[in-house]
């Protein structure tokens, strides 16, 4: 249920609506990776590159994706994460960032924190349309389009949106030799939701989501591929129930929930001759939760049933001969059922304490409980000061449970512990900072380990615990002619194992850095100003430490530091239509985000904007 950033003792940050208007054609990851302690590898790199969310240096899966407050994944990936390419900037309305373990009140994988993305709807009266047509460098071309309508009895959204692009070689070419040939991308997205009031207190709504995109990708790092192909399709479907009562809200919402992948190599470029793999993952998903408010108490209590299971099917073909193999969805599924409950105590106009907790009831490994403890305090109405404690948990995946190589139903769930304290001063209306310290520590961790080395049998295991800590400074100011923002983030975070980066025993545990791929320093500074009343113009700089990249059986390869500075500017050729461009890495810097893969060099978007 809503509340104000001011009222609430938890690490919230939001990119509104405003923000994504002038991103300048920047993609949902590209502005996540602006946000303090987010970190989305593959953000810079060709269009169609694997996207997963870190928060805090939390490694893939471990940071939840919701669409509307629903939880958004794919059962059929190895960590569950959700893929990020499949939303349009152009059908969001905001995004919030909630940082820290909050599985209370959103279950497995939100273990350091939770992205909910809000589609857009209608919020004035009468019927409104968009239209977005935007070209740039790389091939690439882009057209959205919206309707959406407003009553006082219903609304109404449907937003298509397209992306082409010709795009670069994904991988890099160290040979010199020039001849990659370039992996290109084309995306459909259409969202569409309709809700309307039954009774004075009665509303419904159905909600309808579908993404297909289809890109080039490459054989490997530094290894080109000319006929290799991945499409990938998601469809989401649901409907809901809001009924007021008097100070709260009673609240259904059932989602079912797609995804298909699909991976083509029929090239003879590179073995295998041939190679075809299908992966499903189904999930249904339903909640039935209420909020009621009194004088000096909040209370969310409620309930989410979940139910998850993938196929998978491959065969390759090749001079060693034909191999395949296959998972049923039959054999390869789960369920979990988890009450829980929140109560927020306000004490006085200062202090206010956050408690909840959640039980969560799997149809394999049995219960687990996760916890939260926020005590808060405004002052003056000036400055928060919060110190919050948190559990979390990750439950296996059905990969991890049902692959017939790697697979193991003894799996139990990871387990952590989240801790964070900080201030954050309003120093007036239009400038505020915050600096936040974190904590994180993961028990039972799953790895893949060699339990059988000699034979190299393998298999997921609950082995490993893992440590991570940091720091988050940031300033922002918003005035009506000027608006400038920077954070800074510190990481650091180990795993401590018996286990090499193979799954090869070690002999005795051994600390080693778990920070792959993510830098432990990250400084974001942007700016801009409204120059009149048609011109608006605006920089940002994202600067990036060195990075370690995991390489297979041999140490890790040091990524060197990098930075990019982007510019954009806006020109209203009339009240509901605007002109843009966008200049992105204008210093033209080369650099890696993923070892042996080509990120973005100078590149430009341009396109026209209508809102009718």
């Amino acid at each position: 249920y809503p509340r104000k950033q001011t009222e609430t003792s938890k690490v919230l940050s939001i990119i509104s609506r405003e923000q994504l208007d002038k991103s300048g054609g920047k993609t949902l990851s590209e502005l996540l990776n602006n946000i303090s302690g987010t970190a989305i590898v593959g953000s810079q790199s060709n269009a169609g590159t694997n996207l997963a969310a870190s928060i805090r240096g939390a490694t893939a899966g471990n940071v939840l994706i919701l669409l509307d407050g629903i939880p958004v994944n794919d059962p059929s990936v190895i960590t569950n994460y959700f893929d990020l390419n499949f939303f349009s900037v152009d059908q969001i309305e905001r995004v919030e960032i909630l940082k820290g373990g909050q599985s209370t009140l959103y279950g497995s994988d939100a273990v350091a924190g939770v992205i909910n993305i809000i589609t857009r709807k209608s919020r004035d009266h009468g019927v409104h349309a968009d239209l977005g047509i935007s070209a740039g460098s790389y091939g690439t071309f882009k057209t959205d389009a919206g309707l959406r309508q407003h009553s006082d009895k219903s609304s109404f959204s449907l937003m298509y949106g397209y992306t082409g692009s010709k795009g670069f070689s994904s991988a890099y070419d160290s040979t010199g030799k020039g001849n990659f040939d370039k992996d290109g991308y084309r995306q459909h997205n259409i969202t569409g939701s309709w809700q309307v009031s039954l009774t004075d207190k009665l509303k419904a709504n159905i909600f309808g989501f579908y993404s297909r995109y289809k890109t080039d990708i490459d054989a490997a790092a530094f290894k080109d591929e000319k006929d290799y192909t991945v499409s990938t399709n998601d469809l989401q479907g649901g409907a809901g129930l809001a009924y007021q009562i008097k100070e709260g809200a009673l609240k259904f919402n059932y989602r079912y929930h797609v995804v298909k992948r699909n991976y083509l190599n029929d090239s003879l470029f590179n073995a295998p001759d041939y190679f075809k793999s299908d992966f499903e993952g189904r999930t249904h998903f339903l909640e039935l939760y209420g909020n009621k408010l009194w004088k000096n108490i909040e209370l969310l209590a409620g309930a989410d049933y979940r139910q998850n299971n993938m196929s998978d099917k491959s065969i390759s073909a090749s001079s060693f001969g034909l191999f395949s193999s296959s998972l049923s969805d039959s054999v390869a599924k789960m369920s979990q059922i988890s009450p829980y409950a929140s109560v927020i105590l306000k004490a006085n106009k200062i202090f206010n304490i956050e408690l909840g907790g959640r039980w969560n009831s799997h149809s394999l490994y049995g219960n687990n409980f996760s916890y939260t403890i926020n005590p808060g305090a405004f002052i003056d109405k000036k400055i928060k000061l919060f110190a919050n404690l948190y559990s979390a948990f990750k439950t296996p995946t059905l990969y991890q449970l049902f692959d017939p190589f790697s697979g193991n139903k003894e799996l139990t769930p990871e387990k952590s512990v989240n801790a964070e304290g900080g201030a954050q001063w309003f120093v007036t209306k239009e400038f505020n900072v915050r600096a936040v310290y974190f904590y994180r520590k993961t028990k039972d961790a799953i790895e893949y380990t060699y339990t059988d080395p000699v034979n190299y049998v393998a298999q997921y295991t609950n082995i490993d615990n893992k440590k991570a800590g940091g720091f988050e400074i940031e300033a922002a100011y918003a005035g009506s002619r000027w608006n400038a923002s920077a954070n800074y983030t510190y990481t650091r975070a180990t795993l401590t194992s018996g286990l090499d980066n193979t799954g090869f025993p070690v002999g005795k545990d051994t600390t080693m850095n778990l920070l792959f791929r993510n830098p432990s320093n990250v400084l974001n500074i942007s700016a801009g100003v409204q120059v009149m009343s048609q011109f608006y113009v605006s920089a940002n700089a994202h600067i990036a430490g060195k990075r370690f990249e995991p390489v297979y059986a041999a140490a890790p390869v040091k990524l060197n530091s990098y930075y990019t500075v982007d510019l954009y500017m806006e020109y209203k050729v009339c009240r509901k239509g605007k002109l843009f461009a966008a200049f992105r890495n204008i210093t033209d810097q080369q650099y890696f985000e993923l070892l042996g893969y080509n990120t973005r060099r100078f590149n430009f978007t341009g396109g026209l904007q209508l809102s009718l």
